[in-house]
């Protein structure tokens, strides 16, 4: 499991252990990494550190500290090294000493063109949005690559919010820890590709991060292999209530999604039967839920209308004392009445949009997304997955995860029902609520990626006919040992 820690949480780490080492130490082993991942980066795309043109955007603190003397080391190889004090003549004086003792120069003016572009104007304790100066060069500046000093300047760093003017990053370098920016909303985009430099901050850490992100080797710790002695009802009888005489194809995408998961048994009820069975005639049929046997996870709501025939099947799924997943038009009908969920004690993961989340909560998610699925989940008593680019997981305890899988060609119609219906046969197998959540949407959005392989676009059905191939590689490619959830 991998996470972000807050700012706070980072600052407090680093004052308990900078006493303990000489002074400047803890600068020096950010500058030294920093410097070695840009020298790789430098050789991959320039050729060589040697006679490579950097420019370095140097903010008056501590990331422009980091900056300048990781830049001081780059000159000592031969980079021809320019950098722009953004704030006049605030910027830190040792390592602009550094940089001009090594070759590098102080410049108001930097060259229009380089091979690296070091964003060092702001860090963890920089408010949002950037210095005009910064703008300006920004807009300038063509770089081949621009380089983030463990966040990109700009961005709200412990929601990942950009309300302002902000650095895209290539890469970003995280000193110590990641931070929620790295994660979460459009923070998490403009930070690019992570590079993770350790300055020795783990041990100074709380031990839960504010957010955390499930890995390969947690899915497969967590995913259900089938004993020896397993038959389908015991891996699990998933039922989906979906799809209506309108909207037959979204019945069709559930039950795919759930039967690229583990459960051994999928039931369908609807009006969408027909179709259902043509695509998938091992998935077992009845007219409604109330009809259908004995499951031990429930999805409601994908393609199945807002009237009181809709109503009635979220009624009688919600009746069941067996986790439910509720989707889609679920998800209106329960935000038109949060009674429905009176005295429920059975599980129930929710996994609307932005759109669905308004209805549910009465606002928009807002750019502290985390936060806000953690406000439902604890309103609710559910477990909230809230779909996006960066989708969020939150639990009624409070936790909450951002999936680090999220991919552009699963913004197509459907996706959202293979998700669903890939969700509710984790959540059958046995696998917790909150989990399965995290599970389906790291597993959905690696989906998306192998099925966007050589495709310029993609269907909801190619996301799922990539599902099983996901968790195969999954679970073959994780080195924990597996172990039953």
């Amino acid at each position: 499991m991998d996470g972000a820690w807050s700012s706070a949480a980072i600052r407090r780490a680093e004052s308990e252990l900078m006493p303990k080492l000489p002074p400047g130490t803890l600068m020096q082993r950010a500058a030294a990494g920093l410097a070695a991942v840009c020298a790789r980066l430098l050789s991959e795309s320039a050729g060589s550190v040697y006679g490579s043109t950097v420019v370095v955007l140097a903010g008056p603190g501590d990331n422009g500290g980091d900056a300048l003397y990781a830049a001081a080391r780059l000159a000592a190889r031969g980079a021809r090294v320019r950098a722009v004090p953004v704030m006049g003549d605030r910027i830190h004086p040792l390592a602009a000493a550094a940089l001009t003792r090594a070759g590098g120069r102080l410049t108001s003016e930097p060259p229009a063109e380089c091979d690296l572009l070091l964003d060092g104007v702001l860090g963890i304790g920089g408010r949002p949005g950037l210095p005009d100066a910064a703008c300006r060069h920004l807009a300038r500046i063509r770089p081949r690559l621009t380089v983030a000093v463990d966040v990109p300047s700009g961005v709200e760093v412990d929601t990942g919010a950009v309300p302002a003017q902000a650095v895209a990053a290539d890469f970003t370098v995280a000193f110590g820890a990641r931070k929620p920016c790295h994660l979460l909303g459009e923070g998490a985009l403009r930070s690019g590709r992570l590079e993770f430099v350790d300055i020795g901050l783990a041990e100074y850490l709380e031990p839960q991060p504010v957010v955390s992100a499930a890995d390969a080797a947690d899915v497969a710790g967590w995913w259900r292999e089938p004993g020896p002695v397993d038959d389908k009802y015991t891996r699990g009888v998933v039922g989906i209530a979906a799809g209506s005489a309108d909207y037959p194809g979204a019945a069709v995408l559930a039950s795919s999604g759930a039967l690229a998961g583990p459960a051994g048994y999928v039931r369908y009820a609807g009006a969408a039967a027909d179709y259902v069975r043509r695509r998938h005639p091992e998935v077992v049929s009845t007219d409604t839920a109330a009809a259908a046997g004995r499951c031990q996870s429930w999805l409601v709501g994908p393609g199945l209308g807002t009237g009181e025939d809709a109503l009635e099947e979220l009624r009688a799924v919600l009746a069941r004392p067996v986790p439910a997943v509720v989707d889609a038009d679920a998800i209106t009908l329960l935000g038109d009445s949060h009674s429905l969920l009176a005295g429920r004690e059975a599980p129930v993961v929710l996994t609307p949009h932005d759109r669905e989340f308004e209805r549910l909560y009465g606002s928009a998610p807002g750019e502290d997304r985390a936060a806000a699925a953690a406000a439902l989940a604890k309103r609710l008593n559910c477990a909230v997955l809230l779909k996006g680019h960066h989708t969020v997981v939150a639990a009624s305890d409070g936790a909450v995860w951002a999936n680090p899988t999220g991919h552009p060609a699963l913004a197509t119609a459907g996706s959202g029902d293979v998700l669903a219906g890939f969700l509710a046969s984790l959540v059958a197998s046995g696998m917790d609520c909150s989990r399965a959540a995290v599970a389906a949407a790291y597993l959905h959005g690696r989906a998306g990626a192998l099925a966007s392989e050589g495709h310029r676009t993609l269907s909801a059905t190619d996301v799922a006919a990539a599902l099983p191939r996901a968790v195969g590689a999954v679970l073959s490619a994780a080195t924990s040992p597996r172990r039953r959830a």
